[in-house]
């Protein structure tokens, strides 16, 4: 495999135009810099150079050689400062999660416009998954971090999870609903109402925070005809289907034909978590920093 210095001698002989300019512009004697391009010929196997009285020219091979590694140091050295921009958190690519609870609004938007801001090297790769399986994600290295919804029924070695401030939970219900002209509401008002929610048995997250809410106050939430653990279930509340309980988050979506309205039961709070590896990458660390503040706000 012909090296890189064996490669720049190469083309300095060629855009010189002959050994003698070459090997003063390298800094290097004449013979030794023979010596290396005829190693890079016998390694290529074909002839780079014709020798000639007054210099050098190039053969048809070494114009095509030249060609392909003309832009290669440039390439090596555009690589190192992307890996050093990377390593100090100046660039590269992050993969991040979140559940569908803590929607692409509020705070995770905010915080995906400063980091992007103040990064603008950086793209941020995103996408939904739910946060039991976040964790399994980022502990693959299939993400950075992940944004999830507690509680968490299983936890996976060696993930952090690092709390986030509590939200107020809210009750979207269809606008033409009975209790839709309410200022407030409590959890036990809700109580003969369908939710368009239901729990799955092997994660927690939404559904069951406010199941067990529902619970503590002595009734299970009825299950509407067409339920789902998606933001979509804020498409069912619109269509009549039932109601849902839902963060501050998902509550600043623009829905047409939901209204929402705040639960004010002391107890009625959601909180989000961020879900990071044991070494987490310098994005990782400065994206979760820029979220934090911003759901501290």
């Amino acid at each position: 495999m012909p090296s890189l210095r064996q490669i720049r001698y190469f083309l300095s002989v060629a855009d010189l135009g002959g050994f003698t300019p070459a090997a003063a512009a390298l800094h290097v004697a004449q013979p030794a810099l023979s010596r290396q391009i005829a190693q890079l010929e016998e390694e290529l196997g074909f002839a780079l150079l014709r020798r000639e009285p007054r210099g050098v020219s190039l053969t048809e091979a070494g114009a095509l050689f030249r060609q392909r590694v003309g832009g290669l140091e440039e390439e090596l050295r555009s690589a190192a400062e992307d890996a050093r921009r990377l390593h100090r958190g100046e660039g590269g690519v992050l993969r991040l999660l979140h559940s569908s609870s803590t929607p692409l609004a509020g705070p995770l938007l905010a915080a995906l416009q400063d980091f992007t801001r103040d990064q603008p090297r950086v793209r941020v790769d995103v996408d939904r998954l739910s946060s039991e399986q976040q964790q399994e994600a980022v502990a693959q290295g299939r993400a950075d971090l992940g944004l999830a919804r507690l509680p968490l029924l299983r936890q996976e070695g060696g993930i952090e999870i690092r709390p986030l401030p509590e939200e107020r939970l809210w009750a979207a219900l269809p606008a033409g609903h009975a209790l839709a002209g309410a200022s407030v509401l409590a959890l036990g008002d809700l109580a003969d109402e369908c939710f368009v929610f239901a729990v799955h048995r092997e994660r927690g997250g939404l559904a069951r925070r406010v199941t067990d809410l529902c619970l503590a106050r002595g009734f299970a939430p009825r299950l509407a005809p067409v339920t789902s653990r998606k933001t979509a279930m804020l498409n069912l509340v619109a269509a009549g289907f039932g109601i849902a309980v839902v963060p501050a988050a998902m509550a600043s979506l623009a829905t047409p034909g939901v209204h929402f309205v705040p639960l004010a039961d002391a107890d009625a709070l959601a909180r989000a978590a961020l879900l990071l590896p044991p070494r987490p990458s310098a994005l990782a660390a400065a994206f979760a920093d820029a979220l934090q503040r911003r759901w501290s706000a």
